[in-house]
């Protein structure tokens, strides 16, 4: 099991437990690209067309979030169509491409939609992620991310990216917000 959510960060703080608590106050929940919705991979063909593998088990994490309520986006430095067309059949509502600071549009969308960034999750893979890893309340990274990256995130997902990091994630977020609801109604 490669579960690091205990592991100390490389910079001697503990990690913070992820709780259903913390998890089910999870309001927004954003990706990068390649790396994670993808498998890091850029395919071309003859003629130069870019093409992108996209897991579908992601696709259904995200739609099962997008039905418990939760904001879904996309955040990539990437600009591309493959990638629009994508956001546009999840019906991810927060689409932001050829993004160079990840975290000031994390801290907008927080603004837009009137929540703190502890109540979003993000998951991203590379070292361009890790300003916006490190400030969200909920930190996610593939099983293959970079190692700097496993370093600061909160959770190390199973499962490498474009294999169903994702929906690891969203089942995680998920699986909290029925716990919580079921201890409520116990208490």
């Amino acid at each position: 099991m490669v579960s690091k959510i205990t592991r100390q960060r490389s910079a001697g703080r503990r990690r913070k437990e992820l709780s259903p608590t913390v998890l089910s106050e999870v309001c927004l929940v954003a990706t990068d690209v390649d790396g994670v919705l993808t498998d890091a991979g850029m395919y071309y063909s003859e003629s130069g067309d870019e093409w992108k593998k996209f897991n579908t088990r992601d696709g259904m994490g995200i739609k099962l979030l997008q039905k418990a309520g939760l904001i879904t986006a996309i955040v990539t430095q990437e600009r591309t169509r493959l990638v629009a067309r994508r956001a546009e059949k999840l019906a991810i509502p927060e689409l932001h491409q050829g993004v160079m600071d990840k975290l000031s549009v994390i801290r907008e969308m927080a603004v837009r939609h009137g929540i703190s960034l502890q109540q979003i999750a993000y998951i991203g893979d590379d070292v361009n992620d890790i300003e916006a890893l490190q400030a969200v309340g909920v930190s996610a990274a593939p099983a293959d991310g970079l190692p700097q990256v496993l370093d600061v995130v909160d959770y190390v997902c199973q499962k490498n990216g474009g294999e169903g990091a994702v929906r690891e994630l969203a089942e995680l977020i998920l699986r909290s917000r029925v716990e919580m609801k079921s201890t409520k109604r116990r208490g």
